[in-house]
This record gives structure tokens, C-alpha cells and sequence, in this order.
């Protein structure tokens, strides 16, 4: 069994999917921004934090700590805060593509496995009628870069390069080659 150290519904949906004994423990550990850093830094330190804040209260249970980012040329999307910010998103993904990037640190007896994913994602051009009916839904107003590949979303998307569960919010691949390099059984 593995404590999940996050509140995301989609990364509980991906492990139950491959069948992973979890249990979700919150992280309330202070997560970086994306002001000035790298996608790849940000996410990796913000999954190490969170495994570490939850690590520290249950020492003996392998503990999953996932940040995932979308960035455009440099600049980090993190979830909108009302729905101009998701329209302004959604307007500058619009006809481009964009990178997903998943940071994982495990925390196994007292030692610290890290990873990362990126995927690259390809939107097609969209209508401001698509974009006010898709924030209209609600769907992007809790996810990174103000979509949800999984739902409604999906519509917009011809193509991607790389892992898909990556940009739902846990590469399961990246995962599992994690787990077997710090010796837990998923």
C-alpha cells in the first residue's frame, strides 16, 4: 500500500485504474510558483514536498508525492483562478502546442525517488463560441493550464507526444519504472 499525498480526483482515478492498494493523505506543504523557474525544477520540488510533509507523518508507508504543469514557450499555466484567466489560457493554447510536465517523488524509509514526465500537446485553433461554452462547463476551472484532456477538452486535441495519463496528472509508466527502482511493489 502507498499514500497518495494529493487531493486530485484524477490521480486517485489513474491509480485505481491499474489497481494500486492507496489511501490519500493530504499534503499541506507551501508549493512553488512558476515565477522565474523551470517546469521540470517546479514540478519535481513540488512533488518532493509534498511527499516529504506527508513521509514525516507516516515514516513507514511508501508515499507518492505528483506536481503537473502546462507550460507554453517558457510560461507556466497553473490552474485559472476565475474564468477570464481560463479564457485568456485556453486563447493562448489555441492553435498551438504546449508541454505537460508531471514531477513524482516516492519517499520510501527515510530515502527520496524522483522523476518526471513531459508530453507534448497539440490544440487545435478554437473559436472565443468554444471557448466561453467550454469554461461556460466549469470543466477548466480546476485543472493546469485550464483543460482537462480526459473530458470535454479532448474534442480540441489532435494529437500528443507522449504519455496520456501524463496530462491527466500521473505518467502511470514514469510511475511504475519509479516504484521498482525504489523497491515498492505497485
Amino acid at each position: 500500500m502507498i499514500l497518495l499525498a494529493s487531493k486530485s480526483p484524477r490521480r486517485r482515478e489513474l491509480l485505481a485504474q491499474i489497481g494500486v492498494a492507496f489511501e490519500v493523505c493530504e499534503s499541506d506543504a507551501e508549493e512553488l510558483t512558476g515565477a522565474g523557474c523551470e517546469p521540470l525544477a517546479i514540478v519535481t520540488e513540488n512533488a518532493k514536498r509534498k511527499a516529504l510533509a506527508v513521509a514525516k507523518l507516516h515514516p513507514n508507508v511508501p508515499v507518492l508525492g505528483a506536481d503537473t504543469v502546462v507550460s507554453l514557450e517558457g510560461e507556466i499555466f497553473g490552474k485559472p483562478r476565475d474564468e477570464a484567466e481560463a479564457k485568456k489560457m485556453l486563447r493562448a493554447l489555441s492553435g498551438r502546442d504546449h508541454l505537460v510536465t508531471t514531477g513524482l517523488a516516492l519517499a520510501v524509509r527515510g530515502e527520496l525517488y524522483t522523476t518526471a514526465a513531459t508530453t507534448r500537446v497539440y490544440f487545435d485553433k478554437l473559436t472565443e463560441e468554444e471557448i466561453a461554452a467550454y469554461v461556460a462547463s466549469g470543466e477548466p476551472l480546476d485543472k493546469a493550464g485550464a483543460y482537462g484532456i480526459q473530458g470535454r477538452a479532448a474534442a480540441f486535441i489532435p494529437r500528443i507526444e507522449g504519455s496520456y495519463t501524463n496530462v491527466v496528472g500521473l505518467p502511470l509508466n514514469t510511475l511504475r519504472t519509479l516504484a521498482r527502482s525504489a523497491g515498492v511493489s505497485l
